[in-house]
This record gives C-alpha cells, structure tokens and sequence, in this order.
C-alpha cells in the first residue's frame, strides 16, 4: 500500500462521516476485501482516495437497494456479471417487497380499525347479517365497557380479519344456538343434565368466535344474561324466562367443573 502524506485522501472516520456508514462497516469491508483504502500515512493511518470513495458510493448505493455483499461484489468486479439483469431482479424483489407491505400496513389499518370500532361493517350490513334488533351502538358500547382487556383484543384481531360473509357465518351459528336452546327448555331439559351440559359447551364454542370463554367468564355472562334488560329481552324473546333458565344451566355446568358461581369472577 503506498504512502502517502496527512494531507491525502480521508480518514476511516472522515470517509464515514462522507458515506453515512459506521467505521465498524468500513472496517469490515476492508478486512473482507470488498473496499480498501488505497493509501497509508507514514504514520500507519489508513487513507481512502477518491477512486476508493467512488468504489464505496457505489457499494452504499447497491447495499441501499439490497444487494448482498457478494453480489455487490461480482457487480463491481465480475467483469461477466448482467449488471443490469442484476439491477432488473433487485428491482423486481423491491417491488414484491412493496406489494407485502402495502398489504400489511392495509392489515394493520384494520386492524387498528377493529380495536377502535370492533366491527367493520357498515350499517347495512349489520341489519343485514344480525337482523332488524341489532343495535349498531352495542359494539360502541363493548369498546368503552371492556376496550382494555385481553378479550377485547382478542376479539379486534378476530373482527379485523372479517368480512360479511364470515360475519354472517358467526351470526348464523348463533341464531342457530338460540332455536337450539329454546327447543330444550320446551322439552324440558333440566340443568345438570347431559342435553344441558351439551348446550353450554355448545354456548362456549359459539362464543369462541369472539374471545376463549373459561368457565367462570361463561358464568359471568350467564348473570348478564339475566340482569341485563337488553340481553333478557333477547332471550325472553325466544322463550319467557329462558334467560333466568340459560343462567341455571350455565351455573350447574361450572359446579359440575369445580366452579362456583357465587364467586366466580371474569377470570
């Protein structure tokens, strides 16, 4: 390597400050042959020339885009290498790299979306799909009341990947679990019983479709379902006083589970 006075070239540090890159990467390029400066002080400092600058622009330029250190390689100094082939490959990779993340910022919009709004579907299609009761502020309402739980979260990744056919897919098996339930009560299943316990499970995976239910969370639903004015006056639609028998049904299941539902907590 040649000498040279303290008045060439730049400095490791100097062409790092030029280039935006850390002295560590100049180092390694050095130590790995890709860029060495062509120069030296008498007092031992390496120096890089301008030819040896331009080599670095042009290895920045091609890190930029994405080239490995091997390919960047062969593009400098692989006399038969298709630069441009190259080039037209890189870009190609570039523009399939936009096109995934142009999906997942479009995914992480809704996703953002169903945590702030929990339903993305417009109006119509919420009368649509839940029927001529459905209330468009319940959703609303949910958001203020349990917007900072894991269920809630739960829940928002599981609508932000929803559209109304799937929406209606969950509706429908709903729908299908109240006839179901209005059916045993008029058959006269007891609580406790097997046909009982087959529609609580049956209520836990309906309800899987919105968040994992444990059995104490259902029992907790179960005195909702009860309490709630909007809520008994959906089931107590379906049958009068099905929402006070649900709740027994519920209940029995969890002592049968080793819960009880005089304390059972949304846990």
């Amino acid at each position: 390597m040649p000498d040279a006075t303290d008045t060439d070239g730049l400095t490791v540090g100097q062409a790092s400050t030029r280039l935006d890159v850390t002295v560590r990467t100049l180092h390694h390029w050095d130590e790995i042959g890709l860029a060495r400066p062509s120069l030296r002080t008498a007092a031992g400092y390496r120096l890089y020339t301008a030819g040896d600058l331009e080599r670095l622009h042009r290895i920045v330029i091609y890190r930029e885009i994405g080239l490995g250190l091997d390919r960047i390689r062969a593009v400098l100094d692989d006399s038969s290498t298709d630069v441009p082939g190259a080039l037209r490959a890189q870009r190609t990779q570039i523009a399939e790299r936009i096109d995934r993340l142009q999906q997942l910022s479009a995914g992480l919009d809704r996703m953002i979306d169903a945590h702030e709004r929990g339903l993305l579907l417009t109006i119509e299609q919420q009368a649509a799909i839940f029927g001529p009761r459905w209330n468009p502020e319940w959703f609303a309402q949910a958001r203020e009341l349990y917007g900072d739980t894991t269920q809630w979260q739960q829940y928002a990744e599981r609508s932000a990947s929803r559209g109304p056919e799937e929406w209606q897919a969950v509706a429908d098996d709903v729908t299908g679990f109240d006839q179901a339930l209005g059916e045993a009560m008029d058959a006269g299943v007891t609580p406790g019983s097997p046909e009982a316990n087959q529609l609580v499970e049956r209520h836990r995976e309906v309800f899987a479709s919105y968040f994992p239910l444990t059995r104490q969370m259902q029992v907790c639903l179960g005195r909702m379902y009860e309490a709630d004015p909007g809520f008994a006056a959906h089931y107590d639609g379906i049958r009068a006083g099905l929402a006070a028998w649900f709740r027994r049904l519920i209940d029995a299941s969890a002592r049968a589970h080793s819960v009880d539902p005089d304390t059972a907590t949304w846990q």
